[in-house]
């Protein structure tokens, strides 16, 4: 990726797969506060860091939502957004399960819940929604 242009494709080329709706729904929904939000956060985190070879996108996934639980329960909006990815790209609710059960080693038990309550808040509706 040696241009913007090429990180901005590969990045939308992964929301496409992850969550088609994301780039429009962070545009309406910050653009007018940072002008080209949407696409920044989709060149920049998707484009650079998740398209990159070393890992394969449902480990980086797993890895978005560890980061994510340990840095506690003001996370909970992104970290349910993210356990979408990660179902998207190949994870299973037990590995996400133990992906953030094991938080608690390192970020400690209040966060580790606080990421379980958001995942069974998040699997709960996709259940009732199914």
């Amino acid at each position: 990726m040696s241009t913007k242009q090429s990180a901005l494709e590969a990045g939308r080329d992964i929301v496409a797969r992850l969550n088609p709706p994301l780039e429009g729904q962070l545009a309406e929904k910050y653009n007018d506060l940072v002008p080209d939000f949407a696409e920044s956060l989709v060149e920049w985190a998707y484009g650079r860091h998740y398209a990159r070879p070393g890992l394969d996108l449902k480990t980086r996934q797993l890895c978005t939502i560890s980061a994510l639980t340990v840095l506690g329960g003001q996370t909970a909006p992104q970290l349910k957004v993210n356990i979408r990815h990660s179902l998207a790209a190949g994870a299973s609710r037990t590995e996400i399960i133990e992906a953030i059960w094991q938080m608690a080693v390192y970020g400690g038990l209040p966060a580790a819940i606080n990421g379980l309550n958001a995942a069974q808040e998040l699997f709960d509706e996709m259940d009732q929604a199914a």
